[in-house]
């Protein structure tokens, strides 16, 4: 299905790319992720009506919506610029106006990541580039703690991963790589067109699966 198929049927608009400037240094523009990325990462790797995704840097909310509608899990979008998260307000009362009514939860907030306080309940994290390495230190970090809280296993998704992210969870974090999934028709030309999957479980969860 074309990028304006999915949007005509999610009732949303999501497709611009748009960038930020100075005051933002710390973050990067905003992409949202293709669909044809989505679908062949979801054929891969499951996501469950239990789940709770939280999107880091959700702009329009494009991943949110997809995930609410394909899986019917709870989905949180985190959007620290006023003008995206007015825009995914809208998008998100165009979709609900459509959509059969879901047990999953969708909600958008208006803050910076680093200063979100992780709900007990997500179980997995979606990444597309949204900052710079020290603020993904500072909210994986706060991951961390939620789980300190409430065992349990969680998972990072970073979609065209970069490299400082990687080396943080690699050399400083417990997290270990389960999944890499390539985009078949683009991984050959750019070897970042893949998602990468990180795990942590503590030890009371080791045995669980996704």
């Amino acid at each position: 299905m074309k990028e304006q198929e999915y949007e005509t049927r999610l009732h949303i608009k999501t497709i611009d790319v748009q960038h930020l400037y100075n005051a933002f240094s710390h973050y990067n523009r905003y992409e949202p992720t293709p669909y044809a990325a989505l679908d062949e990462l979801c054929a891969v790797y499951p996501f469950h009506s239990e789940d709770t995704v939280i999107d880091f840097g959700c702009g329009k909310g494009r991943l949110n919506f997809y995930l609410h509608d394909r899986f019917d899990c709870s989905v949180i979008g985190i959007e620290m610029n006023g003008q995206f998260y007015e825009d995914a307000l809208t998008n998100q009362m165009n979709y609900l106006k459509k959509v059969k009514k879901r047990r999953g939860s969708l909600q958008f907030e208006h803050v910076y990541a680093e200063s979100y306080p992780i709900p007990v309940e997500a179980t997995k994290f979606y990444f597309f580039n949204p900052f710079s390495v020290q603020i993904f230190i500072k909210v994986v970090n706060h991951i961390l703690q939620s789980v300190e809280q409430a065992p349990r296993t969680i998972d990072l998704i970073l979609y065209y991963p970069a490299d400082e992210y990687r080396y943080f969870l690699e050399n400083q974090t417990a997290f270990e790589q389960i999944e890499e999934v390539r985009l078949r028709d683009l991984f050959e030309k750019n070897h970042d067109e893949r998602f990468v999957i990180y795990r942590f479980a503590t030890s009371d969860t080791m045995t669980e699966r996704v």
